[in-house]
């Protein structure tokens, strides 16, 4: 929250009654599988900002793309119950009502589910923290709270904020923001101001993010930081709890630009996030993005002490900075910010709006599961070339900037020493230069479109065609990465490689994850805790993409883990592929040997009303042995024939049906009796079935 935010007009428990309470909670979860654990004891690198999504969608995302992708944290919306009003504004969230974790994104339960579930895919977890003040508004909160006097409220007593002994204004309210008095001890828009010099309002914040801490929280965005005294903050983030992992949480602070206080004022509490560097950006992408030659003197932050953003909830909304409105060009400026060695970078997705006050798509306030796919949601965290630049900036590490060439006011190009190369072209056409690559020769995979394109470099030197609005970025393989390993993305190395895609059909329990292993070190030379984990998105379809090099053969096989991290093999003998210059894909399913397999790609016509999908499922396990929880979802690109390409045993003869679930899980069956198909020893058998 800012000084640009717009509203109309927490502790009398014991912080051991809230921490008891919060481990009694952590209690009732159970830890989902381990996968690729992220390096808790030190700072996270790129952060996915979901703001304002909900509980649930956040630990799928964790699941399904931030933990393959290899993020290294992601960062939330404040957990707290807060103001609740028939017209549903976004800031609702900043003001609260009370500490407890039943929120418009969720309930306690599903709050600490959702960390568990990124923990396991490898993420930390931080949380906007509102700490500087409570609600402006009396009414009732998300959990049921009712406020009646805004200084009298269930976590905060009258005597806890600031009042007229501390605040010269007549009002209580910022009236002179160059006033530090003013700016940290007034009320900012109304909303009390908290009495951070106390040291029982101290540790009454410290016992609120303890709580949270004790749930798995790795870390804090600290909102309206400037206008708690950079003193008091110190003091309650020396009263927090090391996190789950034993480390120190992760404090970052948002301190607004004015002429008081400075970003330097804060660096004694934690990181602080860099608003002229996003107004750096937006000058450079809206002007000439050769100005970025000069980004590191500008008067941006120091990258040690500082969190990179493109743009924020609030800077959106008030054109401080770009939004997802500008584009392919905002786009752009996000995948610089990715290759731009400098301070942890931050990637923003959240809804798409019209008047800037909208809430989230919700229902009766509580915000409904984010839908990237829908039109509603802007996901730019999933965008294949964002992806793609995760991958690229882990791979590169803490290389410094080197190779540096201007070709226009429009096209930028620099190395990471040897480790990567990235080249921009911000202009409205195709732009063709020969760079200096600084790498070593070979052909290398363009990361920004999943691979799809290919570099050769030959003599330190690559000739590029960069489209317009976009960029060209590879990177070596061979080059050690220390920080956010575990994702995913597209790359290359100076030995060159290709895209091999893995799909296995697997039906798991609750807690149980799939991984390739194999005999090259992509798929970690038979290592087991090197293992890829794939994605459940199409589950029971796992897939996953890794780089593995050119005209190579090699052998692999799928393996589960469950949470206590045993390992089960699939019992049929080693699997075996071989690559060429070409993606291959890999098509396989649980214990059926590739020697013994065929594929059938089940085509079925049917209408469905909004929410429902069809379903096939047969007598055999690929076809989930006639349970309907396990039966393969069907996709609807090309509806209303419903599709999907399923791996089952060659010379079989087996019975199958289709359904459909709608959106509370109700299935229906077709009528009629079940269908029958036999496979021979060929390939690429098609059913054509309509709905009965």
């Amino acid at each position: 929250m800012t000084t640009r935010h717009r509203p109309p007009g927490v502790f009398r428990r014991s912080a051991g009654a809230l921490a008891a309470g919060a481990l009694a909670l952590a209690g009732l979860i159970a830890l989902p599988a381990p996968a690729a654990q992220a390096d808790t004891t030190a700072k996270g690198d790129v952060i996915a900002n979901l703001w304002e999504w909900n509980w649930n969608s956040v630990a799928k995302e964790c699941t399904d793309v931030l933990g393959p992708a290899g993020y290294g944290a992601v960062q939330v919306a404040p957990p707290s119950e807060s103001l609740k009003q028939s017209d549903f504004y976004w800031w609702d969230v900043y003001q609260p009502y009370s500490y407890s974790l039943n929120s418009r994104f969720g309930t306690a339960t599903q709050f600490a589910s959702m960390i568990s579930t990124c923990h396991a895919a490898g993420v930390k977890v931080y949380t906007d923290a509102v700490i500087n003040h409570t609600a402006a508004q009396t009414g009732t909160g998300y959990d049921g709270t009712t406020i009646t006097d805004k200084y009298d409220t269930p976590d905060w007593d009258p005597s806890d904020y600031h009042t007229s002994a501390d605040c010269p204004t007549s009002d209580l309210t910022i009236q002179d923001y160059s006033n530090l008095t003013q700016v940290q001890n007034c009320e900012l828009l109304g909303l009390p101001d908290l009495k951070t010099g106390a040291d029982n309002v101290r540790s009454g914040i410290a016992a609120f993010l303890n709580k949270q801490i004790a749930l798995g929280v790795d870390g804090f965005r600290v909102d309206s930081a400037k206008h708690i005294p950079a003193t008091d903050l110190a003091a309650v983030v020396a009263k927090l709890n090391t996190t789950t992992s034993g480390a120190t949480p992760y404090v970052f602070d948002e301190v607004y630009p004015g002429s008081t206080p400075q970003p330097g004022d804060y660096y004694g509490s934690g990181d602080v996030l860099d608003f002229t560097y996003a107004s750096k950006l937006k000058s450079a992408f809206q002007g000439n993005v050769s100005d970025l030659a000069s980004l590191s003197s500008s008067g941006i932050l120091p990258a040690a002490d500082s969190v990179s953003f493109v743009t924020n909830h609030d800077t959106e909304r008030n054109g401080l900075h770009m939004s997802y409105k500008d584009g392919d060009t905002y786009k752009l400026a996000n995948l610089f910010e990715l290759a731009y060695k400098w301070s942890t970078p931050t990637v923003y997705a959240s809804w798409k709006w019209t008047q800037s006050d909208q809430a989230p798509p919700n229902s009766s306030g509580f915000v409904t599961d984010t839908d990237c796919a829908g039109g509603s949601w802007y996901c730019l965290d999933r965008d294949t070339g964002v992806v793609g630049m995760v991958a690229w900036h882990n791979a590169v590490d803490t290389a410094a900037v080197s190779n540096w060439q201007t070709m226009s006011s429009n096209v930028i190009g620099f190395g990471r020493s040897g480790a990567g190369f990235f080249a921009l072209n911000n202009g409205s056409s195709s732009a063709t230069y020969t760079f200096t690559t600084g790498m070593a020769d070979g052909t290398y995979a363009n990361v920004v479109d999943g691979g799809a394109t290919k570099v050769t470099v030959s003599g330190g030197s690559a000739t590029l065609t960069i489209p317009a609005k976009s960029a060209i970025a590879f990177y070596n393989s061979s080059y050690t990465c220390t920080v956010g390993c575990a994702g995913g993305g597209s790359g290359g190395g100076s030995t060159s490689t290709v895209t091999a895609t893995f799909n296995e059909y697997a039906s798991t329990t609750s807690g149980t994850d799939v991984y390739v292993v194999g005999s090259i070190d992509a798929l970690g030379a038979w290592d087991t805790s090197k293992a890829v984990r794939l994605s459940s998105a199409g589950y029971p379809i796992w897939s996953g993409a890794v780089n593995v090099p050119i005209n190579t053969s090699f052998t692999y096989k799928y393996i589960k883990k469950d949470s206590s991290g045993n390992v089960i093999w699939e019992s049929n003998a080693n699997r075996a592929a071989a690559t060429t210059t070409s993606a291959v894909s890999l098509d396989n399913s649980w214990n059926v040997a590739n020697t013994d397999a065929t594929d059938v790609t089940f085509n079925e016509y049917a209408t469905t009303d909004y929410g429902t999908n069809v379903y096939v499922v047969g007598s055999l396990a690929s076809l989930g042995s006639w349970n309907t929880g396990g039966a393969i979802p069907l996709s609807s690109e090309t509806y209303p024939t419903w599709r999907k390409l399923v791996i089952v045993p060659k010379s079989t003869t087996f019975t199958y049906k289709f359904l459909k679930k709608d959106s509370s899980g109700t299935v229906t069956w077709e009528s009629g009796t079940n269908r029958s198909y036999t496979t021979g020893t060929s390939s690429g058998y098609t059913t054509s079935d309509t709905w009965k």
